[in-house]
């Protein structure tokens, strides 16, 4: 029953790690996938990881990557609780999964029984929703339910529970059917009718027609709604600049001339100017998060209005008070914007705006040392952008290298950025990739990694070599990067527990132990273009350890507490403090 709920909600591949209370629907896996390759038809694959935390992410990045719901299947006890940090790092990024767990039998439940673990209570804190199955005749309609609130409203983690005495129960299959959830439903109802109307469309073009300087702020709910055609229909129409954060990233064509790219506390520095600049702020499918607004009250202080677009009400003023808000789908909110605009013949010309846009991009541009003998992490990057041209799928671990990546890989649509952003979970890059790799065999897919995230769960290394993945790892290797970038700006240097002496591990040694045919390490900086080209080339797994500049910082940086005008750009990305920026003439613009 569990497996053929699955495979009617067409799920494509399971990523789990099996155990004595999970076995018998490891064995109804075994034999659906036997039936179904005798006849010659398509089947579900279930892939193993290293650990459970890998097959949690694995299945995070499979639904990152697709849109489609992710499955993890685990066993009881430790395999349950080894997934409480994929399951939370989902919840945290709006990402629909469906975690199932087994349990000991249902008499043993609460007995402290061998591999036994508080599922519901422990779950119920990160999830958006938990199911405990005691009654078996209702496990078919319980798993059709949790696939419904995974995908739906705000996307997020469903964990069902299910004793091993319930999976070996048998009964008649009902081939449909889910469970009674009025309220969910109820909810789910009043949204889908939240059609955005003529009038509010007329309230909202009342305020940027008076704007001249409107600037969108795009978040990871365009990408979780599937808004980002709409998006950016709607931002050309017009001409209006479009920032995104860290889970925005690819919202918006990061190549596109309106592009201002990557906002935040490591955002461009022409972004956040732009923020502090703009005099209307639409705000989409975005929560004003404190890595984004981490003084709300001086976050936009210019912005005469802010609109908000948004599937969740709480999302509302909760940080940030604005002046104009719809709670809905985006994607027909946006739509209904642009209809409604170009109806009413709104054509603005905001040609000035475009110029100081440029004149910041040209004047604050991302940069670094590039005369330095040592490898740049930068460098290495813009090398593997040249490669990918903004299409391959980017997964990354948390730390300096997820901050270079997102600030010099170029991405040309969205689900092609995969970082876990709320959460921040170090470790999360490699798993991610490889689920990402299943669901797309035909992409590139490169794990830009760091050292210290790597080693999180770097025994799946060998899950990209037993079946043979042609996933592209590297790592950028400085030693607790970003944890001594904070040490030596906020802690005068002192370096508690980040030496990177203390480090023995061989990355490139592991990665032959594991199989790959290609695993190098970088350390000359004339090398840097033959080695990224041959790693993107090679048929393959393939591994690269680069040794990059031990002293790499992250610029720019806007420090915990502090505003855009407090913003560190380093010593490579001029401050406006530092420069009196000159309007360029129509040429000059993009």
């Amino acid at each position: 029953m569990i497996v053929q709920v699955l495979a009617d909600e067409g799920v494509s591949a399971i990523f789990g790690y099996s155990g004595g209370a999970i076995l018998p629907t490891y064995d109804a896996v075994f034999l659906y996938n036997e039936q179904r390759r005798a006849a010659g038809a398509e089947q579900m694959p279930l892939y193993v990881p290293a650990n459970e935390q890998g097959a949690g992410f694995m299945a995070a990045g499979y639904a990152r990557a697709t849109g489609r719901v992710g499955v993890c299947l685990v066993t009881s006890g430790p395999g349950a609780t080894n997934t409480v940090t994929p399951v939370r790092d989902c919840m945290a990024d709006s990402v629909p999964i469906v975690v199932i767990c087994g349990q000991v039998p249902t008499g043993a439940i609460g007995t402290d029984a061998f591999q036994e673990a508080p599922v519901p209570s422990i779950m119920s804190a990160v999830a958006k929703h938990i199911f405990l199955v005691t009654d078996p005749k209702k496990l078919e309609a319980t798993l059709r339910t949790a696939f419904e609130i995974a995908r739906t409203g705000r996307p997020g983690p469903v964990v069902v529970d299910v004793p091993k005495d319930v999976q070996a129960w048998e009964g008649e299959f009902q081939g449909s059917g889910t469970l009674p959830v009025p309220g969910y439903r109820r909810r789910m109802q009043e949204l889908a009718a939240q059609v955005l109307t003529a009038h509010e469309a007329e309230k909202f073009f009342a305020m940027l027609r008076s704007a001249a300087r409107p600037l969108i702020y795009a978040g990871g709910g365009v990408i979780n709604a599937g808004a980002s055609e709409a998006l950016g229909e709607f931002a050309l129409a017009f001409g209006i600049p479009v920032v995104t954060t860290l889970m925005g990233i690819g919202s918006f064509d990061t190549t596109q001339a309106l592009s201002l790219r990557m906002l935040g506390m490591h955002g461009a520095a022409f972004a956040n100017y732009a923020v502090d600049d703009c005099d209307f702020l639409i705000a989409v499918g975005a929560r004003f998060d404190d890595r984004v607004a981490a003084v709300p009250a001086k976050f936009a202080a210019k912005a005469k209005r802010i609109a908000h677009l948004d599937i969740d009400r709480a999302e509302i003023n909760k940080v940030k008070h604005v002046d104009w808000s719809h709670v809905g789908a985006l994607a027909d909110a946006l739509r209904s914007l642009l209809s409604y605009g170009q109806s009413a013949g709104f054509q603005p010309d905001y040609t000035h705006w475009h110029a100081e846009l440029a004149a910041l991009k040209r004047t604050h541009a991302m940069n670094y040392d590039r005369a330095s003998a040592l490898i740049q992490p930068y460098y290495v990057i813009e090398e593997i952008n040249r490669h990918a041209r903004g299409q391959a799928i980017i997964s990354t671990g948390v730390g300096q290298h997820q901050m270079w990546a997102a600030q010099y890989c170029d991405f040309r649509s969205p689900r092609l950025w995969l970082t876990s952003g709320s959460m921040g979970t170090m470790g999360f890059g490699l798993p991610a990739a490889i689920g990402a790799q299943i669901a797309n065999p035909q992409r590139l897919v490169i794990d830009i990694d760091g050292d210290s995230s790597i080693r999180m769960n770097i025994g799946e290394l060998e899950t990209v070599t037993t079946y043979d993945l042609p996933v592209k790892v590297v790592v950028l290797n400085n030693g607790d990067g970003m944890v001594k970038q904070w040490q030596k700006l906020f802690f005068k240097g002192r370096l508690s527990a980040s030496d990177r002496s203390l480090h023995k591990k061989d990355f490139v040694k592991a990665a032959q132990a594991d199989g790959f045919r290609y695993a190098v390490r970088l350390d000359r900086k004339e090398d840097v273009p033959r080695v990224v080209r041959e790693l993107i080339e090679f048929k393959g797994p393939a591994f690269v350890e680069v040794m990059i500049d031990p002293d790499a910082g992250v610029y720019p940086m806007v420090g915990p507490g502090q505003t855009y005008a407090q913003m560190i750009t380093g010593d490579f990305i001029a401050s406006r403090h530092d420069v009196e920026i000159k309007t360029p003439g129509p040429a000059e613009m993009f």
